[in-house]
């Protein structure tokens, strides 16, 4: 364990987010264009993607222990509390880096995910237009999953998607 191997976590953490960031552009596409045919795929490999970072930061936290106990900072010190203990300017340099750049990841990644909530919450919209428009009586699924009796009962809608 050691401040090399940190560095290597966070290597590859910072390669997580740009995996991640290219899926997320991947599925902003295929919304945009309206392939919703492939969105299910898109969506599951964001989803692999993030549990893969899940688990490359449980292995940072435990080099973060380390290299935190070996550089005199508190056991559960942030990246940029080690970055204040660091014994030479090389390791604040390289660890200053990794904050700046994964620190931008970030954000472009938070950027991407909200266009796509966009994308998908002006689809939804369309396709509950679209099947309007028809004039087709839908109904309700009542709590056996069976479409409901279709009166003019009041009704609770959750307007928060």
């Amino acid at each position: 364990m050691g401040a090399n191997e940190l560095s290597m976590h966070l290597w590859r953490e910072r390669e997580l987010l740009e995996m991640l960031l290219f899926k997320l552009e991947e599925q902003e596409l295929l919304l945009a264009a309206g392939r919703s045919r492939w969105i299910h795929f898109a969506t599951r490999e964001v989803e692999q993607v993030l549990e893969r970072i899940r688990q490359e930061g449980l292995g940072r936290a435990v080099e973060v222990s380390g290299v935190a106990e070996e550089w005199g900072a508190p056991d559960d010190a942030t990246l940029r509390q080690l970055i204040e203990h660091a014994p030479t300017d090389a390791w604040r340099d390289v660890f200053t880096e990794h904050l700046r750049a994964m620190t931008e990841l970030t954000a472009e990644v938070a950027q991407r995910r909200d266009a796509n909530e966009v994308h998908l919450r002006a689809a939804v919209r369309a396709t509950q237009e679209a099947i309007a428009g028809l004039g087709i009586r839908t109904g309700e699924y009542d709590a056996d999953g069976t479409v409901g009796p279709d009166d003019s009962s009041p009704r609770i809608v959750d307007t928060a998607l």
